[in-house]
């Protein structure tokens, strides 16, 4: 008996610990990506017609943006400038907090076939260059090539691309790939279902379809889980997750 009851007690506590915010749930119809930044604010990507809209805590639109051709968004991290990257355009552009553009960096004449791109601050970004296999570290403020780096490496299904501390971290479905600029492989983990990768101050962390890994010790340690969702991100409160057409937000103090 003593058992059942830390077993209900087990289940009060998470189910108590989440909790269904009052969002409407036609505005995450068909959603494909969640993006929370640490102001509240949800972003909401829609891949069936390429749009992705800002609400408030409240599901209050703040901004939106139509484009004829798909693209990922970076990180809401700083939403003054939230950068974007289109595989098909091969352009990089960065919008404000109303989602307007405020620059468009692109990639035809100066460079091969850009297939991932990591904005490392306002001015670097990090570039892999699928049709010459090279990391290219460019100053886009100044259009300068900072440092270009020989990188054989299989890019078909990156899916993501993050430098941090002289190590390069790129993420597919199924794996986390740390490399130095070499290319030479440091270290591979299986990952499942792998979307985003992100840092926060030191921390690496993988985002992926129902899970937040941290990267720790040469190894990914489970933050959060929520089996039930389609789709979670974080931000500096709360986890949240889309599932059945309902946002749920996850504080990080349980």
């Amino acid at each position: 008996m003593k058992s059942l009851g830390l077993i209900f007690f087990f289940l009060f506590c998470v189910m108590s610990a989440q909790q269904n915010t009052a969002f409407d749930s036609l505005k995450l119809k068909d959603a494909k990506d969640l993006l929370v930044d640490d102001y509240g604010n949800i972003y909401i990507y829609k891949n069936k017609d390429f749009s992705f809209t800002k609400y408030d805590s409240v599901g209050q639109q703040k901004g939106k943006l139509m484009l004829t051709l798909p693209f990922k968004i970076q990180s809401v991290q700083n939403p003054l400038s939230i950068p974007s990257f289109s595989e098909n355009a091969q352009e990089l552009k960065f919008y404000d907090q109303n989602l307007n553009e405020i620059q468009t960096v692109n990639f035809r004449q100066k460079f091969g076939f850009i297939k991932m791109v990591y904005a490392e601050d306002l001015q670097q970004i990090w570039l892999l260059d699928e049709s010459t296999k090279r990391l290219i570290q460019y100053n886009f403020r100044e259009d300068k090539i900072i440092n270009s780096y020989p990188f054989d490496i299989d890019f078909e299904n990156v899916t993501d691309l993050l430098v941090f501390n002289s190590q390069v971290y790129l993420l597919t479905d199924n794996d986390l790939l740390i490399c130095n600029f070499k290319g030479d492989k440091i270290l591979n983990i299986p990952v499942h279902q792998g979307r985003r990768l992100r840092r926060e101050n030191g921390n690496i962390l993988v985002i992926g379809r129902n899970t937040v890994h941290l990267f720790q010790d040469r190894m990914l340690r489970i933050l959060f889980e929520a089996a039930n969702s389609q789709i979670v991100d974080k931000n500096s409160a709360a986890y949240f997750g889309i599932g059945n057409h309902k946002l749920y937000l996850y504080p990080l103090n349980n």
